[in-house]
């Protein structure tokens, strides 16, 4: 049976759009979840979703608690799992608004815990092997319905997180750039690591809401514009979700 995981949530708790929702707390070895988690079905798929910084948007990217959150996810039943996220441009040609479909990402966090293995098993060590870590499948799903939908899109990209809470400096947004990213945000490692090491399939739908340090010609981000960006452009977030669902 197909059960998605959805984490990031915003415009999605609406109970018009999430049929027969109902709040579920799932114990986890490793803490409290960053939010009950509310299940329901979305055009008779079953759908959980996570609000990965609380509902209130109170917990700060660095310490929400990744390994609660996939691991409640997994005990929930899910199959696959779509994570949403805003993100900083680090190229011209990916403008606010837009939507990036990433292959790849880079880790540049430095605090968080990125693994569920903490102690080797004799003759079951655990190195995971991450090529491809974005889930070919569900990329494949959320980029067909992009193009149905007439979105401006792009089919990949490199994701890079940082630590935050924190914006970059001039001189790290440009780094990044030459490190080959093409996107920057704060959320996604580790969520993506710790669900390939659960081996749930994972996809990542990011929308573009500034160019964060490296452009002198456009104000660098605030979170103020992050948030104007976004509600100006969630509604496309949403129909991306809801058409990309029906299709799983």
């Amino acid at each position: 049976m197909v059960r998605i995981g959805i984490i990031g949530g915003t415009g999605l708790e609406n109970p018009d759009i999430l049929k027969s929702p109902s709040e579920i707390v799932i114990p986890t070895p490793y803490g409290e979840t960053s939010s009950p988690l509310l299940t329901g079905t979305i055009r008779g798929k079953d759908i959980v979703i996570l609000s990965r910084h609380g509902r209130n948007h109170t917990i700060p990217p660095g310490q929400v608690n990744n390994r609660a959150n996939i691991y409640a996810l997994q005990d929930a039943g899910c199959t696959h799992i779509i994570a949403t996220t805003a993100c900083g441009s680090l190229r011209n040609e990916i403008g606010r608004g837009d939507i990036v479909i990433p292959d790849q990402f880079i880790d540049f966090t430095h605090h968080r815990i990125s693994t569920f293995f903490e102690e080797f098993r004799p003759g079951k060590l655990q190195h995971c092997a991450m090529p491809d870590p974005f889930n070919k499948d569900l990329r494949n799903h959320l980029i067909s319905s992009a193009k149905e939908l007439g979105l401006k899109f792009h089919p990949a990209g490199t994701l890079i997180t940082i630590e935050g809470p924190r914006f970059s400096t001039r001189a790290e947004s440009r780094m990044y750039r030459t490190w080959g990213a093409d996107i920057v945000n704060m959320s996604i490692a580790p969520e993506v690591i710790l669900a390939n090491e659960l081996r749930i399939p994972y996809a990542a739908l990011a929308m573009s809401t500034d160019y964060d340090s490296w452009k002198d010609d456009v104000d660098p981000v605030s979170w103020e514009e992050v948030l104007k960006v976004f509600s100006e452009n969630v509604k496309n977030v949403t129909k991306l979700l809801l058409l990309t669902i029906s299709g799983i």
